[in-house]
């Protein structure tokens, strides 16, 4: 499970929008945003760098942890 640190995340929609994009590159990929916390964990054969660009392609300022 690869965790990031996520930027600008409020609502529901935004959770959908992360999940698509990472989901779009891998249909496999499991995808938990934590709004509170401000982290989404993936569990998927991405690697972290393309993670990452896909959530920022999104707006999001990420990070990995």
């Amino acid at each position: 499970m690869q965790v990031f640190n996520v930027q600008g995340m409020t609502c529901g929609h935004c959770v959908k929008a992360v999940t698509r994009a990472v989901q779009a590159q891998d249909e496999e990929a499991v995808v938990e945003v934590d709004l509170a916390q401000k982290q989404v964990k993936v569990q998927s054969s991405l690697q972290a760098p393309q993670i990452l660009q896909l959530i920022r392609e999104e707006g999001y300022q990420a990070e990995a942890l």
